[in-house]
């Protein structure tokens, strides 16, 4: 982890813990200018207020209560409790129109905060058997206060308003804890879509890879497929002294994960979709002079290509136990061994109509095309059931090179707080100019 420099972090913390100076782009709608002026204050407190009391996945109680009593307050009718601590709301306008959903994840990272913010997390968890820090490393803090800050804005006008609105605040973005079900396609299982078809479905995530000020979408499949693997190597233990009286999985292993990486570098043409194989971890062994009886090995595969993820998914298996049988040992290869992501797909005549939008709020120049990510994102699930369009808002101060700035889920991930009014802004003006001029035929 890049270690950041003392006065750049001092420097950017000054620029974050600023409110954003209002101005009305050219284009943009000026009611949008006015109600994110409105709500920025309650905004930027919402934010923080989660920040320091972060929550994982399925367990967002405090978020979801303070989420909730918002929208009751705004005279909506939240439900609460879908796929453990979800909540949604529909906005019904005074005028005939389409159905759009607007969503936000809620969950926080098990990651101890090393930004060095005022409301920095102090919270403490257990998380697979080990005591680590909570933290909205990716900041989904921002998109629940920035969504809040839109049902506030679209309620105040209700009267004006086209249509129907559903305000999705979902848990476990990031992955329920073992053994549950969570996340958008649990949201989907409960039944949110069943009586509230949306025409379209909106998100954003903040991201450290654009400065704050700008807005990054890509059409067609944007974040890649992710799925995860578990791979169990059994050997026989024996003295280290002695590694012939045994069968090795440590060794073993190794030779998994060597071999493992010409999945990509040889059997998968990247030429046509890029393809990513990591190990994350390797748990084996109690003593330095014991060969284990057994090595377990998990990680993670992104893929943007169905034929191509499941030609990976067969090669690993093959490659891991292939392997293990010519050490004498045996492979337990789950591969996947949960049910993963989809890609996320912006759909390309959606993303062309809305594109003009986005840059009415921040200028055609601040609106760049990042290409494929190959980080993964549960909206998917709903893009699959509406036409989607999910964009990237800039989390990094101005001046600073997001290229080395700290990352998402980075222990010093800092968001400048105007991307807050950015993100306000933009679901405000792709919202409004949806429902007020939605596709024909």
């Amino acid at each position: 982890m890049r270690a950041t420099p003392v006065i750049p972090l001092v420097l950017s913390l000054a620029v974050s813990l600023a409110l954003p100076v209002h101005a009305q782009s050219a284009g943009e709608r000026p009611e949008v200018a006015a109600a994110a002026k409105a709500v920025d204050a309650k905004v930027v407190a919402w934010r923080r207020d989660i920040h320091a009391h972060p929550e994982l996945g399925n367990r967002e109680t405090r978020t979801s209560k303070l989420v909730a009593d918002h929208l009751r307050a705004l005279g909506l009718q939240p439900k609460t409790g879908i796929a453990t601590t979800g909540v949604t709301a529909i906005l019904k306008g005074g005028k005939p129109g389409p159905r759009i959903a607007l969503r936000a994840d809620m969950d926080a990272l098990p990651v101890t905060e090393r930004s060095g913010l005022p409301f920095a997390s102090k919270v403490t968890t257990t998380f697979n058997g080990q005591e680590t820090g909570v933290m909205h490393a990716c900041g989904h803090d921002a998109h629940t206060s920035v969504l809040m800050g839109v049902a506030e804005a679209l309620v105040a006008m209700r009267d004006d308003l086209p249509g129907e609105v559903m305000f999705v605040f979902q848990p476990a973005e990031e992955g329920p804890p073992d053994g549950e079900e969570g996340g958008a396609e649990e949201m989907l299982a409960q039944g949110i879509f069943n009586d509230f078809k949306p025409d379209a479905v909106f998100g954003m995530h903040v991201f450290s890879t654009l400065n704050a000020g700008q807005i990054g979408v890509h059409a067609g499949p944007t974040m890649a497929a992710s799925d995860r693997f578990n791979i169990v190597v059994k050997g026989r233990q024996t003295h280290g002294s002695a590694p012939w009286g045994g069968i090795d999985p440590v060794v073993t292993a190794a030779d998994i994960i060597g071999s493992a990486q010409t999945i990509v570098s040889r059997r998968q043409n990247i030429a046509k979709q890029p393809v990513v194989v990591s190990f994350g971890a390797i748990h084996g062994g109690i003593r330095y002079n014991i060969i284990p009886d057994e090595v377990e090995m998990i990680g993670t595969i992104r893929t943007f290509d169905e034929g191509m993820r499941q030609e990976v998914f067969r090669d690993l298996a093959t490659i891991a136990e292939k392997v293990a049988e010519a050490h004498g040992a045996t492979a337990i290869a789950q591969v996947p061994d949960t049910k993963g992501n989809p890609v996320t797909v912006n759909d390309p005549d959606l993303t062309a109509r809305m594109l003009p939008s986005l840059e009415k709020v921040v200028g055609a120049g601040n609106v760049v095309d990042p290409g494929l990510t190959m980080g993964a994102e549960d909206f998917s699930f709903y893009a699959q059931q509406a036409p989607g369009v999910f964009f990237f808002v800039g989390a990094t101060p101005k001046g600073e090179d997001p290229r080395t700035a700290p990352s998402n889920h980075s222990p010093e991930f800092h968001l400048d707080e105007s991307a807050l009014d950015v993100g306000v802004r933009a679901m405000l003006q792709v919202a409004l100019d949806y429902l007020n001029d939605p596709p024909r035929g």
